[in-house]
């Protein structure tokens, strides 16, 4: 068997002292578990999906039966494993939990799905990667919950149905065009997750705070969040890289300056743009004159792979409005000229015929 799989009993276990221990010393991985919201209410954000998950749980509930299929998509990092974790504890169920890619063949997904109990949750993490055979199979099921096990080869190969528990499918992927039509309209319920707001991202850093101990103002706070990039996961990550500034070169009260002296050390700027970031637009605007260049001559220009550049700084660098795709490649906007402290060269952009350019203005 190749896939992974991870089970989390949400039946109110507590662990011991000597558990605490032990978690206490497997690092950032576990802190970051550990700022996971449990339920509903303590989720921070998505208003609006969350509002629509409580009313198919609690329907489920009501009703007895397991809720229908979950699908979330959204950008990295927005909540969508949280989301799925806090799905079973609402309904006080099991959850496994694997990814798309460790799913390559039939077998493991069948090895999977016959080892549920009646109202387990299962949580497949980048669900447009699993593999087509896999994919065939869960249509199965998803809709009749029962896979068909094919034993022999050739002319005799004999199909074998196996009944399976009744149970919930939570899938969450980065890229829902890249998910086939037959998947997707087996979901009951598609959750859009969206980019957080600098209030929202103040109340998620500020609940971490909390659970880690750490000592914030709201000065500090607010700084953190405005560099994080609308995603809780950075705000996290940021908010412990400013608490081990804190702590080493400071009181171990993280305040504005401590906030904006220790994100200058970590290369993370006023508008959360990282070194490579910021590479991106210093090699499309110094050395291309702002573009058109192509993402593979971009990409070569930083050091990186293209898809690198195109996953990774692309999506935050259009959603700030520093770069734009266009047929031709990608164009540096003048706000990306202004933010290196750059004037756009007069032909920066200007199309072939000599007609207007990014920055000019209407």
């Amino acid at each position: 068997m190749n896939h992974e799989v991870t089970e989390f009993d949400t039946g109110g276990y507590e662990p011991g002292d000597e558990t605490l221990s032990a978690l206490a010393q497997t690092g950032e991985r576990d802190l970051e578990t550990s700022l996971r919201p449990r339920k509903l209410d303590e989720f921070v954000g998505q208003e609006r999906v969350r509002e629509q998950l409580e009313l198919v749980l609690e329907s489920a509930r009501r009703r007895d039966v397991p809720p229908d299929h979950v699908l979330l998509s959204g950008p990295p990092g927005l909540g969508k494993t949280s989301m799925a974790m806090i799905v079973a504890a609402e309904l006080g169920a099991a959850i496994r939990i694997t990814s798309g890619p460790a799913l390559e063949r039939a077998g493991d997904l069948a090895a999977m799905l016959s080892n549920l109990a009646p109202g387990d949750v299962l949580f497949i993490d980048e669900i447009h990667r699993i593999a087509r055979p896999a994919e065939e199979m869960l249509y199965l099921a998803m809709e009749d919950f029962r896979v068909d096990v094919v034993v022999g080869k050739g002319p005799g190969a004999t199909s074998i149905p196996l009944e399976i528990a009744p149970f919930t499918l939570v899938g969450a992927t980065t890229r829902s065009g890249a998910l086939t039509g037959p998947l997707r309209d087996r979901f009951g319920f598609t959750g859009q997750m969206e980019f957080y707001s600098a209030a929202e991202l103040e109340l998620v850093v500020r609940r971490a705070a909390t659970i880690l101990g750490i000592e914030i103002d709201r000065d500090g706070c607010a700084e953190i969040a405005g560099r994080s990039r609308g995603t809780p996961r950075i705000a996290n990550r940021l908010l412990r890289r400013v608490r081990d500034y804190a702590e080493v070169r400071a009181d171990g009260k993280v305040t504005l300056e401590v906030a904006q002296a220790a994100l200058k050390v970590y290369d993370v700027d006023e508008l959360g743009l990282d070194r490579l970031d910021r590479a991106v637009l210093g090699a499309l605007t110094r050395s291309f004159g702002g573009g058109p260049v192509g993402i593979s001559t971009l990409a070569v220009a930083v050091g990186e792979e293209a898809t690198t550049v195109e996953e990774v700084c692309e999506p935050y660098l259009v959603r700030a409005g520093m770069l734009a795709r266009t047929p031709r490649g990608r164009v540096a906007t003048a706000a990306a000229w202004q933010h290196l402290g750059l004037v756009p060269p007069p032909e920066a952009g200007r199309s072939e015929q000599g007609g207007p350019t990014l920055f000019d203005q209407a």
